[in-house]
């Protein structure tokens, strides 16, 4: 390296020209401008590397968006490095390096590779709730935070006011997904260990609360309800739907035609839409079948037996039939999954099996020799059970009229 190099102006930087090949101008300390033959003009430190003392070149960028100042700090900066035996440019990429590390691996990012295996293993409507409640009330405040800068006081800050709102039911999910997001970023090698570990023990913890759900005297007061309400005829439909086949909200809405066969008089459920993730058998009776020929004339010529009103192409939201039930006046009396513990209730009153209940449920047996017994789903011993629900259903609607006999011409009394 030539110190005694003429110096570079800021003229004889604009004025030069390129030629058939590209040439250099030396500043010195190591500093050149190479004029390349295609008229860019590229900043470079020409030194020999502290350790093995390699003649080596480190790019500083292009003229004039570097100018001959700043290129002459950097080449100070350079030799700055090499007098500590480190060299330039290795240390210049290990910091790019870790910039690169910090924006890829923000919670946002590792949020999203978590959740690509996370969605694998549940339903797509509780895979879409966990992604809303990220986005709702974690990724506006932490979302591009480094994923090594994540801390419990940080998260405790940011969870803190929907305690105080008294969402604590919110707290506690939202501080097992970050958990979960954390232990997957632990087992990435990105972070050494979880902050978040114990984080749940600092939140109050929501009271358990069941379901509300009618008692069973009270389902002809909903029969009558269903009839008379202002709904539409499809989410009607869906309501009783969910009531004869003791579905989940969930599995109620995202019926597909495709899923029926009406030969067998069963409906088949993905494991993908189970909650348990493991497909599901209903046998179908008359009257529930009755329900799917009321509502073929809106829908047979769609995916889903109940589309959604804004994109009839998708399926109706699962909480459809719950704010129906609102509307007609059941707020804190009953909500959609409610009618499933109606119907356990009643069938256990009467005497059915208790285990053909739990298999009618979808309710998976701890028990691992019996919940492979289980898988059979006793078809043939539920169809008989499920025909006397049907039944019980329609007497419970004498006097007011199923959505199946409201298609009717002529009025139909059910029961």
């Amino acid at each position: 390296m030539s110190g005694k190099a003429v110096r570079l102006t800021e003229t004889k930087l604009k004025n030069a020209a390129p030629s058939r090949t590209d040439y250099v101008l030396g500043d010195g300390d190591g500093l050149q401008m190479r004029v390349r033959s295609n008229g860019s003009k590229l900043w470079n430190f020409n030194y020999y590397h502290p350790v093995t003392k390699k003649r080596l070149n480190m790019g500083l960028g292009a003229y004039p968006e570097t100018s001959l100042a700043q290129a002459r700090k950097l080449t100070i900066d350079a030799r700055q490095l090499i007098a500590q035996g480190i060299d330039p440019k290795e240390h210049r990429d290990g910091a790019r390096q870790q910039q690169r590390a910090a924006s890829e691996h923000t919670l946002r990012k590792v949020a999203e590779a978590w959740f690509e295996l996370k969605k694998e293993g549940v339903t797509p409507a509780y895979a879409e709730d966990i992604w809303r409640s990220l986005t709702l009330h974690v990724f506006p405040d932490l979302g591009d935070t480094q994923i090594s800068s994540i801390t419990a006081p940080k998260v405790i800050e940011l969870l803190r006011p929907i305690e105080t709102k008294g969402s604590l039911e919110t707290v506690k999910r939202l501080s097992q997904r970050l958990n979960e997001i954390l232990t997957y970023a632990v087992n990435s090698g990105l972070i050494q260990a979880n902050p978040l570990s114990g984080i749940r023990a600092v939140f109050k913890k929501p009271k358990k609360q069941n379901m509300a759900a009618l008692s069973p005297d009270e389902l002809p007061e909903l029969m009558i309800a269903i009839s008379n309400a202002s709904i539409k005829r499809t989410t009607r439909a869906l309501i009783e739907w969910q009531l004869h086949t003791m579905t989940r909200p969930v599995e109620a809405a995202t019926t597909r035609w495709a899923d029926i066969d009406f030969k067998k008089k069963i409906w088949i459920i993905p494991a993908e839409r189970m909650k348990k993730r493991r497909p599901h058998i209903v046998p179908l009776t008359d009257h529930v079948l009755a329900i799917l020929e009321t509502v073929e004339p809106y829908s047979g010529h769609r995916e889903f037996v109940f589309p959604a009103d804004r994109n009839p192409r998708t399926h109706c939201n699962s909480q459809t039939a719950n704010m129906a039930l609102k509307r007609m006046g059941f707020a804190g009396r009953l909500v959609s999954h409610g009618m499933r513990s109606v119907a356990s209730t009643i069938l256990n009153e009467e005497g059915f099996d208790p285990e053909l209940i739990e298999v009618a449920l979808a309710h998976v047996d701890k028990n691992e020799v019996r919940a492979a017994y289980n898988r059979a789903d006793y078809v043939d011993r539920r169809r008989s059970m499920m025909e006397w629900w049907s039944d019980h259903i329609n007497k419970a609607a004498t006097g007011s009229r199923s959505v199946v006999a409201a298609s009717e011409p002529k009025v139909v009394q059910v029961g």
